[in-house]
């Protein structure tokens, strides 16, 4: 763990009622229980997909918080949780936003 990580206080699980709005607002995000937020992007091929989870990974190490990432060609399925939290937390709604951006 990073000394960073001990200076800074972890997320809390969030409300079911407000991952349910916040999906609402996020087309293409669902929910798997409470526990974590998923998307599969399509892209044109295999190395668009490739560089889309590259600059995921990158945003991911910069805030000390990764996803589950499958990859193949022409996809990428995106799953954020926060696991110390037991479930999604506001970090993760954050990263599956910035997410969305990197995505276009």
């Amino acid at each position: 763990m990073r000394y960073s990580s001990f200076l800074m206080e972890r997320p809390r699980r969030l409300d079911p009622s407000a991952l349910e709005a916040w999906c609402d607002a996020h087309p293409g995000w669902e929910l798997h229980g409470t526990d974590a937020l998923v998307r599969t992007f399509a892209l044109a091929d295999f190395a668009s997909a490739l560089a889309f989870v590259v600059r995921i990974g990158c945003h991911a190490e910069k805030r000390d918080h990764h996803p589950d990432i499958e990859l193949g060609w022409g996809r990428a399925r995106v799953r954020w949780s926060t696991h110390d939290a037991g479930g999604i937390t506001s970090l993760d709604l954050e990263l599956a936003e910035l997410t969305d951006m990197l995505a276009g």
